[in-house]
């Protein structure tokens, strides 16, 4: 087995782990680092399985997914910490 998909598949039993904080998290801000880790997790990935298919679009893709949960987290963090969005 290629040590990429291998790779890939420690990342994906790491999001089903992840994914238990957000179901379990006894606060928003334990389910809003849950998500957090989620997206830094799919971007991995991304970047894995791009390189396992030797296609620079999914590292592409990865990069915009990237600043686009960059972003999103900011205003979360915000909004969580009472300010106005």
């Amino acid at each position: 087995m290629n040590p990429f998909m291998i790779a890939l598949i420690l990342v994906l039993i790491s999001i089903a782990i992840a994914m238990l904080r957000v179901l379990l998290g006894p606060t928003v801000p334990d389910r809003v680092v849950g998500l957090d880790t989620i997206n830094t997790l799919v971007i991995a990935g991304m970047v894995l399985f791009g390189a396992y298919k030797k296609e620079t679009i999914y590292i592409d893709v990865a990069i915009v997914y990237a600043l686009l949960s960059y972003v999103t987290t900011l205003f979360i963090a915000k909004y969580l910490q009472g300010g106005k969005l």
